[in-house]
């Protein structure tokens, strides 16, 4: 027990100390469209995103892990974080929220930026839950699980440090079954005075990367078992989630006129 604590301390110890020195290095160069405007109308940037998926990444790396659960980890949160970063990027101007929204999109023949996200982080999830587990049904289990945890934190992320509190609920509970969950912890506790403080965001690139990595935080210990009942519960936080951000969506649409 004591060894184990000790490498979460350490693997949450490095996560921390690089997704801070990355924050504080992109700060001191601004670079055009990693800024946003907050619920609150006022200007943030978003270099706390790809500092927490470096960190989380970094965290995991120096954990004594078998090689292929290293690199699922590794996958996971750099891919889901890409694809988080590609919609902060691209979509930051579209109004609509929630993978329905997406989807509904798509099925006119539109390719949105958030389509994008969902089936890159969807595909991200299984490859690693394919390296992670080795039978067939086991590995679908465990890319749902990855993808989904993902998403429900991104679907968490509307006001001040939210995505940050849901990471670090999610992740304490994993603490207790191995250390893979003290890296998107460490990393993200590292900047949430900031994100709290609204001077910056995690984002969909931060969201995503974070969640990601809880998800195979969760995948590691389980069984079949376990992975049904972690699916079936993120499934249905993640559409209710959906349609609790719609209704916000909707509501915040409706207060300030837009169409």
């Amino acid at each position: 027990m004591g060894a184990a604590f000790s490498r979460a301390a350490v693997s949450g110890a490095v996560a921390a100390a690089i997704a801070g020195g990355v924050y504080r290095a992109l700060r001191t160069r601004p670079r055009t469209g990693w800024q946003r405007t907050n619920y609150a109308g006022r200007t943030v940037d978003l270099y706390a995103g790809p500092a927490v998926a470096l960190g989380a990444a970094a965290g995991t790396a120096v954990l004594p892990l078998p090689a292929r659960t290293k690199y699922a980890a590794t996958l996971a949160v750099l891919a889901a974080g890409g694809c988080g970063a590609y919609d902060d990027l691209v979509g930051g101007d579209d109004p609509r929220r929630g993978f329905r929204a997406h989807l509904g999109a798509l099925r006119h023949g539109e390719v949105t930026s958030g389509a994008v996200k969902l089936f890159g982080t969807g595909a991200a999830g299984l490859a690693a839950g394919a390296l992670l587990k080795d039978r067939p049904v086991d590995r679908i289990l465990a890319g749902v699980v990855i993808a989904t945890t993902a998403h429900l934190v991104n679907l968490t992320d509307v006001r001040p440090a939210a995505a940050a509190a849901t990471v670090l609920a999610l992740g304490a509970p994993g603490l207790l079954g191995g250390p893979l969950a003290a890296a998107p912890m460490g990393a993200v506790a590292a900047l949430v005075a900031d994100d709290l403080g609204e001077r910056t965001m995690i984002g969909d690139t931060g969201a995503h990367a974070l969640g990601a990595a809880i998800g195979v935080a969760i995948v590691a210990g389980r069984g079949r078992a376990g992975l049904v009942a972690h699916a079936a519960g993120l499934v249905a936080a993640t559409v209710y989630g959906d349609r609790v951000s719609r209704l916000v969506q909707l509501t915040a649409d409706q207060l300030t006129g837009s169409p």
